[in-house]
């Protein structure tokens, strides 16, 4: 019949939904027989990982505002009756907490490997870009829902960190007063973080969806960082990255449990347990752990403004990251300098998140100072002196050769350097 799509699925009524809206046909073509590259490790599974915690985190998230009230009064008791009075509230509760620590190591190590393997790189520019979008959105997101259960951590994070605004020259006391709803941290603040945190995830939706229709586009890098050259490099997704997600989900799903179940509160702060109080300081305010490392870069310098453009200017450099990489090699497997670069990079994030659990005094502000100058030294400097001067090894001729056994080795020769890197 003239207007329907040809559907070629021998199930009825599939048949009939998919030739009056092709969604399956859709599904199967990027999803079942898209062709991936097919020498990928398990650094690979973390996307996948990271968009089944993004549906834990949406659906743990909406039930757990149906029993919140989002008022200065009642939320902390709010947060009370979820874990007592509601059936399965604590373990609904748990799993949304320590989800979003879940969420961070995933995208945090999804980050580590884009970095390592040069994921970034031409033509995945704009599929990075938006990467960052989604982490910066994830930050947001975070930071709002760690202010909902009103405790004393959360009520004094949210001024300390809504405060950073007021560095800003002019602008900055209007954006600090548009956050609070008025003159101080209070209920229309809580309200305004309420309803972005429960918007804010399925933004996230969108811009993912923005991220892996750009993945479909230019197709996935793999750890060798070189081009798909024949249909021989690749395997359907399915059922090989199918199954091969699937084993990494149910490792995932282990460790998810065994942190709900036996130490749910491990990543927690014990100030939050008290109900917020304006008129008591705790003796030391220190954000979650996943933005410790921000918290630190922040304190290192003495000047206010210039601290909270370097914590939001150590996000804001990834943006650019894929024009301050000079090398046309992607895999730093090939690039016997750089790798240890970029795990010192790795050294260096990891120290400042121990620092910033820790008061700026002593070696701890020196170790603080140390670190960030590395960080942005890493990107601004590192990268493009390294990519220039550095002689990456023989990359392979196809991706279907050290599958199947050898991968070169030696220097690259001398006059190779000068070839331009080759397009995916």
């Amino acid at each position: 019949m003239a207007g329907l799509n040809k559907s070629e699925f021998a199930n009825p009524v599939i048949n009939w939904i998919d030739t009056r809206l092709p969604i399956f046909t859709m599904m199967q073509k990027e999803y079942g027989v898209f062709p991936t590259p097919k020498n990928f490790n398990y650094f690979w599974n973390f996307g996948a990982l990271a968009m089944v915690n993004l549906m834990i985190m949406i659906i743990t998230g909406i039930f757990l505002a149906m029993n919140y009230q989002p008022n200065t009064q009642l939320a902390f008791d709010s947060v009370q009756h979820i874990m007592r009075d509601v059936n399965y509230g604590w373990l609904i509760r748990y799993v949304h907490q320590n989800g979003a620590s879940m969420f961070f190591i995933v995208t945090y190590i999804h980050i580590f490997r884009g970095l390592y393997y040069g994921s970034y790189k031409t033509p995945r520019e704009l599929l990075w870009m938006l990467g960052v979008v989604i982490l910066i959105l994830m930050m947001a997101t975070a930071f709002m829902g760690y202010v909902l259960p009103w405790g004393q951590m959360s009520y004094w994070g949210a001024t300390v960190i809504t405060n950073l605004f007021s560095a800003f020259p002019i602008v900055g006391p209007k954006i600090v007063t548009l956050l609070w709803g008025g003159f101080s941290v209070d209920n229309p603040t809580l309200n305004r973080f309420f309803a972005l945190h429960y918007l804010l995830p399925f933004v996230l939706v969108g811009v993912i969806f923005l991220h892996v229709a750009a993945l479909h586009i230019t197709g996935s890098n793999n750890p060798l960082g070189i081009d798909v050259k024949t249909p021989q490099d690749t395997l359907p997704f399915h059922p090989y990255y199918t199954v091969k997600d699937s084993v990494g989900i149910c490792v995932y799903l282990i460790v998810f449990s065994a942190l709900v179940f036996f130490a749910p509160n491990y990543l927690g702060d014990p100030n939050n347990f008290i109900p917020a109080n304006p008129l008591v300081t705790p003796a030391d305010i220190v954000p979650e752990w996943y933005f410790l490392p921000f918290y630190a870069i922040l304190r290192s310098v003495p000047n206010k403004l210039l601290g909270v453009c370097m914590m939001f200017g150590s996000l804001l450099v990834m943006f650019v990251l894929p024009w301050l990489d000079t090398s046309r090699v992607r895999s730093a497997r090939f690039r016997p300098i750089y790798k240890w670069f970029i795990l010192l990079w790795v050294v260096a994030v990891v120290v400042l998140g121990v620092c910033g659990a820790h008061k700026p005094e002593g070696i701890w502000v020196i170790l603080s100072r140390v670190s960030t100058l590395y960080y942005f030294l890493h990107f601004l400097v590192i990268m493009p002196v390294v990519g220039k001067l550095e002689r990456p090894l023989p990359l392979p001729e196809s991706i279907s050769k050290p599958v199947l056994g050898g991968r070169g080795g030696g220097p690259m020769p001398a006059g190779a350097a000068a070839k331009p890197m080759e397009k995916a």
